[in-house]
């Protein structure tokens, strides 16, 4: 007897460990990630070029021309910011685990099925746009490795490989884990030896008066994470493995880019250009190799968003196969990014990102103190819950008030409002955490009003 159930728990873990995720939402989530798997998802999510190149924002957090933070400050500010936001995303991942819903459907829960509709299209616009934009990054970065090639063909080749690995998604993770976080792990630490060669030069003019926009600046990349991370979680073994992978994971490589563009910028790309700054890292001793394994990691940014909008859109769909899905969502990514400029469009994904901070907070307070684990209804006839959009927009408000963003007729929309109620923004304001804590506080009182007995008239 003892015998036949050893087997039947090994052949249960060999299925398990090739197990792939749902086609349709009618079907369980598959409990196939063990705590190695979801590190090396998170691990390789913290490391992005668009991080190397972020770092400038960090040092500079009022623009070009501004006094820099000291570097002291400025891997600080890295730390807090991307801790807090592994925080979050590790929160957000807990709710995937335990119900088994990807992040969209868990909104059905906090909104109701139909008004979940609104945060999953913006989740939607703003996945196709990162995805696009991680798609252009790529072929930057290679044809910076290897101009001979007409960077339409580098988008054309990312936009392929993109679109297949996000057909299977858990064998993507399992690779991941295995073999990319070790070439990943090896290449980071072989540059920093290399740039650190160079003596790191005191920054001139240097204050610590942008500390807190600087901190905000690795906040909000991290934070970007929250509406995606149950899609992933939702197969963990455990919550605590959902949350502990993605906070252990994030936090050490985001702080570790940043760290190693912070570097870079002040040891040899003065200027902090983008293309300055990963020649940077091709020039130092088989830098080429090293920043080609930077490059093709990136794919997992572009699967990441590709796959998380094809299981968004099976919220406002639940049988729609989602592999058919993600050959159109991967498609249609690479055809944006062959036509248009998606550099212009940056500062409007910017802008929908934003809408999910103080989402989160809301998410956060109903589902952890208000038990949502117990009363949620994730199916689709939920009814609508209209009370909850009263924090998420008041958040979103403030958001807006303290950074209102690149976009300019938006942003000039939202400094007039400011001047017209007399509010000005502190440099010690951060938009992301007042945004959250204005949005967590207005849920609690939402929650104690819906909570307060009707009397009689």
């Amino acid at each position: 007897m003892a015998t036949d159930l050893a087997g039947a728990s090994a052949q249960a873990a060999v299925l398990n460990a090739h197990a792939e995720a749902p086609i349709t939402l009618d079907q369980p989530a598959v409990k196939a990630l063990g705590f190695f798997d979801q590190v090396g998802l998170w691990g390789n999510l913290g490391v992005s070029l668009l991080g190397f190149t972020g770092a400038m924002v960090v040092l500079q957090p009022f623009g070009a021309g501004s006094p820099e933070l000291p570097l002291t400050a400025a891997l600080i500010a890295t730390v807090i910011g991307t801790a807090l936001g592994s925080f979050a995303v590790g929160l957000a991942a807990v709710p995937g685990a335990r119900t088994g819903a990807p992040a969209m459907v868990l909104l059905r829960g906090l909104f109701g099925t139909r008004l979940s509709y609104l945060p999953t299209g913006m989740n939607i616009l703003q996945l196709l746009g990162w995805g696009t934009f991680e798609i252009v990054t790529i072929a930057s970065a290679a044809h910076q490795l290897e101009p001979g090639v007409p960077a339409w063909g580098y988008k054309l080749i990312a936009g392929v490989v993109t679109t297949l690995l996000a057909l299977r998604p858990l064998g993507v993770v399992r690779v991941l884990r295995k073999y990319v976080t070790v070439a990943v792990v090896v290449v980071m630490v072989y540059l920093f030896v290399q740039l650190l060669r160079h003596p790191v030069p005191a920054v001139a003019h240097s204050s610590w008066h942008g500390f807190w926009p600087a901190v905000d600046t690795t906040l909000a990349v991290a934070i970007s994470w929250v509406p995606v991370a149950a899609d992933y979680s939702r197969h963990s073994k455990s919550s605590r493995t959902a949350f502990s992978a993605a906070f252990v994971g994030y936090t050490i490589t985001q702080v570790a880019c940043y760290a190693l563009g912070l570097i870079a910028i002040l040891t040899v790309a003065t200027d902090g250009a983008t293309n300055h700054i990963w020649g940077a890292f091709i020039a130092v001793p088989l830098g080429t190799a090293a920043f080609a394994v930077l490059a093709i990691r990136e794919i997992d940014q572009s699967f990441c968003n590709v796959y998380s909008t094809a299981v968004s859109t099976q919220n406002l769909r639940p049988r729609w196969d989602r592999r058919v899905l993600a050959l159109v969502i991967g498609t249609s990514a690479t055809v944006l990014a062959l036509v248009i400029d998606i550099n212009n469009y940056s500062s409007f994904l910017s802008l929908i990102g934003s809408v999910f901070v103080p989402l989160f907070a809301v998410l956060v307070v109903d589902y952890f103190a208000y038990g949502g684990a117990r009363s949620w209804d994730l199916t689709q006839h939920a009814r609508a819950r209209w009370s909850m959009l009263v924090p998420w927009v008041t958040g979103f408000v403030v958001y807006q008030l303290i950074y209102p963003g690149g976009v300019s007729w938006w942003a000039t929309m939202w400094q007039h409002i400011a001047r017209d109620i007399h509010f000005t923004v502190q440099t010690w304001m951060s938009a992301s955490l007042l945004s959250f804590l204005a949005a967590a506080a207005l849920t609690v009182v939402v929650r104690l009003a819906d909570r307060r007995p009707i009397r009689a008239s």
